[in-house]
């Protein structure tokens, strides 16, 4: 017994098959000690209710101690298996199944991974933790196929990160059909952040590499200035192009540039780690 996995008795009845199922999902598991595939099944449910974490809860039933409950729900045979939703079964089966199919079922009516992911993520940004929900949003975004309503929490996000770069691209995935009001005034937000992001010194530094696309100084000095306009990727790019050429450029000034910028992307940020191969693969 766990906190995934219940008794049900006359006494606790109503908070866990009515109550608890308003808040996730109930299997309640009717049982007797004389039923042999009672025996095989239990430990099948006992596994999925470990694994799956508390996402639903098993709740067993003793058919012969408690007859009044069975006889509440109509169970007519052991072992039978019932999952209850907001107080009402909304499917379940009678016999052994095996542990396929009863993942199959129960996968129907669980919140996704992703969606557990964006809710984590969600309220982290609530608390104020932008940082760790970051991570989480990225993966609910990767693992959902992209679902619109998490690119669009992403981009969000990404905006008030100030990395404005990653958020045009996540943007740019949705499909005409999906470019809502939400959607418009991210796309908003994108273009004042990146208007914010071309200072005058940007400017004048992007003009002198067009005039001499040789000059590493200029590059450099832009690679800075980049950097500290969070335009991160277009930062990394001159400077992995700057130690292509010379990889102790400025007594080394433009490699610990390099690494300043993929340190303070964090650790699991996808830029960080695509940037990291790069020089890798440059180092050796």
């Amino acid at each position: 017994m766990n906190e995934f996995i219940v008794d049900v008795t006359a006494e606790n009845a109503q908070q866990v098959l009515i109550e608890e199922s308003m808040k996730r999902p109930v299997l309640v598991d009717f049982w007797a000690d004389w039923c042999e595939p009672c025996k095989q099944l239990m430990p099948v449910l006992e596994k999925l209710a470990n694994e799956y974490a508390g996402q639903f809860l098993l709740a067993r039933v003793n058919a012969d101690t408690e007859q009044m409950i069975a006889g509440q729900l109509g169970v007519r045979s052991l072992p039978t298996v019932m999952l209850l939703k907001e107080g009402q079964p909304v499917d379940g089966f009678a016999g052994v199944q095996p542990e396929s199919q009863i993942r199959e079922m129960l996968d129907k009516y669980l919140p996704k991974p992703w969606d557990i992911k964006l809710q984590q993520a969600l309220a982290l940004i609530a608390e104020g933790k932008a940082d760790e929900a970051l991570p989480l949003l990225r993966q609910a975004y990767s693992e959902s196929s992209e679902r619109v309503d998490i690119a669009k929490q992403l981009a969000a996000l990404l905006l008030d990160q100030n990395r404005a770069q990653e958020a045009e691209t996540v943007l740019g995935k949705i499909l005409l059909a999906d470019q809502d009001a939400e959607y418009q005034q991210l796309m908003a937000q994108l273009e004042l952040k990146q208007q914010a992001a071309d200072t005058p010194e940007i400017q004048a530094l992007q003009k002198a590499l067009e005039q001499n696309p040789q000059d590493y100084d200029a590059a450099y000095q832009l690679a800075v200035q980049y950097s500290q306009a969070s335009r991160h990727q277009e930062a990394l790019d001159l400077l992995l192009d700057i130690l292509r050429r010379d990889m102790n450029f400025s007594d080394g000034a433009a490699k610990q540039a390099f690494l300043d910028i993929v340190k303070s992307l964090g650790a699991g940020d996808p830029i960080a780690t695509q940037y990291q191969r790069k020089l890798m693969t440059l180092m050796f």
